[in-house]
């Protein structure tokens, strides 16, 4: 299950042959991404586990999920954005059942990102499932 904003983004790729193209639309979706507030850059938002720097912060309103956030690297900064639309307005309750590396194969993103990305990937997931469930 995914959010309309990423089915969106899932029929823009279709149209993508190359995957020069598909990357430059990631990054073209970090650079749309607002910036994170710089006090929400702290130790308790950092993501481990990723080669670049990455912030994660929940926002959860009546019930359903959002989450700001922010990386040194323009391609992970995109992935952060990808995230954002495969999660943000879900219930809470529906965070977890998101099987997010099925989704992403849907874009053709796990076999063009490098392990260390693929792990930073796995490690923001990680992240939002954490923040969901403690909300919950």
């Amino acid at each position: 299950m995914a959010s309309p904003a990423f089915e969106e983004i899932v029929e823009d790729f279709e149209f993508l042959d190359d995957w020069e193209d598909r990357y430059a639309t990631v990054i073209d979706m970090g650079k749309s991404l607002p910036d994170m507030d710089p006090a929400l850059k702290v130790p308790a938002t950092k993501v481990e586990g990723c080669a670049s720097q990455v912030w994660l912060h929940p926002e959860i309103a009546d019930g359903t999920f959002h989450f700001s956030g922010d990386s040194d690297a323009m391609i992970v900064k995109g992935l952060i954005a990808v995230l954002s639309a495969l999660y943000t307005g879900l219930p809470l309750s529906e965070i977890a059942k998101v099987d997010a590396p099925a989704e992403l194969a849907r874009l053709g993103l796990n076999e063009h990102l490098s392990s260390q990305r693929s792990n930073g990937v796995r490690a923001m997931v990680e992240r939002i499932r954490h923040y969901a469930s403690e909300a919950a």
